[in-house]
């Protein structure tokens, strides 16, 4: 019974998760975002390397920046903290270089899971494959080493408004033992 029971709450969150644009200015306190980082590095990722690193943004100045300069990140100039996802691509030999893409976007899928089960509001922001996007981070983010990559940049706090989550149900995409 216990185990059913999880599953549907589990379940229940990933259905209600929903991208969130709109932000109050209430802050979120340390022990929450320790929550999203927790629930981030508990991802699987290729041999264990577990190749993320997370920055976390409270500056309003860094937020208001990289709100302005980043083209699809514009709910940052209303976000009270955002969580900068990035990957540590020395972590892979030549021919798995790219494993750190899958990693950390599964890092990130969790933070947006952990922020829709904790009553917080999240958008997932591409950085990468972005390279003027990526730029925007690092000037606006200093001293990241040129080994980590930034993959995205998740604003984060609480909705201004209320949100539904989207049906996103397709049996016709769903293939069994052949196309």
């Amino acid at each position: 019974m216990y185990k059913i029971t999880v599953m549907k709450d589990a379940l229940s969150v990933i259905a209600q998760r929903k991208s969130v644009r709109h932000f109050t200015e209430e802050k979120l306190s340390n022990e929450q975002i320790e929550l999203l980082l927790r629930a981030a590095m508990a991802a699987p990722s290729a041999k264990n390397t577990q190749p993320w690193e997370f920055i976390v943004v409270t500056d309003r100045a860094i937020l208001d920046a990289m709100g302005e300069k980043l083209p699809h990140a514009k709910m940052l100039l209303q976000a009270p903290a955002a969580i900068v996802v990035c990957g540590n691509v020395a972590k892979f030999a030549p021919e798995a270089e790219l494993n750190w893409v899958s990693d950390c976007a599964a890092a990130t899928e969790n933070i947006l899971l952990a922020a829709e089960a904790i009553g917080l509001a999240a958008v997932w922001t591409a950085a990468f494959p972005y390279p003027e996007r990526i730029a925007a981070v690092r000037e606006y983010i200093k001293n990241i080493p040129k080994e980590v990559v930034p993959l995205a940049v998740i604003p984060v706090g609480y909705a201004a408004r209320e949100e539904k989550a989207k049906d996103k149900w397709r049996p016709e995409k769903i293939h069994y033992n052949q196309w």
